[in-house]
């Protein structure tokens, strides 16, 4: 490679076993407050990736991540939570992990080095070039996403990355790549840590952004979510009760009746 994997990198920290426990903690936090320092530095891509993003959804686009491990779980996890939080269909914002859902759980020999499959995973969803995909990968060097943002960029299909080494195969692969340079991590090669942990931010911010920038928040409340259980029931109804002159029961009466926050409140406000 010509290029230097900073995560694989050894830390300046030795002899981690003869640590206390205390020890141990303190010098991961000291790690772990460098995240958000390096996610700053990437904001301007970040930026412009979102912007794309909200572009291609506003034509009725989706947004696909794909990645293996690590990354494919955390893309996963971003995707899933988008629906039950802004109240989109199910298959507006997609996670695809190589060796498929098996691996959310257990890792899937061989799985990333495929340089064909992402592709394969990605028309099984009937991909377009009306939508976005995303790869994350820590290293940069994950042939799975690699290959399928090849095939993305000779499809005409928007392409971005995460990755959190300079100069990576990936991210010169993407159309929009972000890099966050966390730097080695406190167990060397570990990316689940801090590249982990940056590859996350990132992602909370792309689909919350995005999903702001779509009009499914108003103010800073969750007006669409799913009222799929009574803690967020009752969230929706003090919701109400903060936007519009009504008691606890009127503003459940009105949730039930509507089925979501904005529905009650428009409803209450256009009589």
């Amino acid at each position: 490679m010509s290029f230097t994997k900073t995560t694989e990198q050894s830390s300046h920290y030795e002899h981690l076993e003869q640590m206390s426990v205390f020890d141990l903690l303190t010098n991961i936090n000291n790690e772990d407050k460098t995240v958000p320092l390096a996610v700053e530095k990437a904001l301007p891509q970040i930026e412009t990736l979102v912007t794309k993003v909200v572009e291609k959804m506003k034509l009725g686009g989706r947004l696909f991540y794909i990645g293996a491990g690590t990354s494919g779980r955390l893309g996963i996890v971003d995707a899933s939570e988008c629906p039950p939080t802004f109240g989109v269909p199910f298959d507006m914002v997609n996670g695809i992990i190589a060796g498929g859902d098996k691996a959310i759980r257990k890792a899937v020999e061989n799985a990333e080095d495929d340089q064909l499959q992402a592709w394969i995973d990605l028309q099984e969803h009937g991909i377009t070039d009306n939508d976005v995909v995303i790869g994350i990968a820590a290293s940069g060097t994950t042939p799975y996403v690699i290959g399928g943002l090849e095939k993305c960029n000779a499809k005409n299909i928007i392409t971005g990355s995460i990755t959190c080494n300079e100069g990576s195969p990936l991210a010169l692969t993407a159309q929009f790549p972000v890099v966050v340079v966390v730097g080695p991590e406190f167990v060397t090669g570990s990316s689940r840590m801090k590249a982990g942990t940056a590859q996350k931010l990132v992602l909370n911010m792309i689909s919350t952004a995005t999903m702001i920038q779509l009009g499914k928040v108003k103010g800073n409340k969750m007006v669409d979510m799913q009222l799929s259980n009574d803690k967020l029931v009752d969230r929706g109804v003090r919701m109400i009760m903060g936007e519009i002159p009504v008691s606890y029961e009127e503003a459940s009466i009105l949730l039930k009746e509507n089925g979501s926050v904005r529905k009650a409140v428009d409803y209450f406000n256009s009589k």
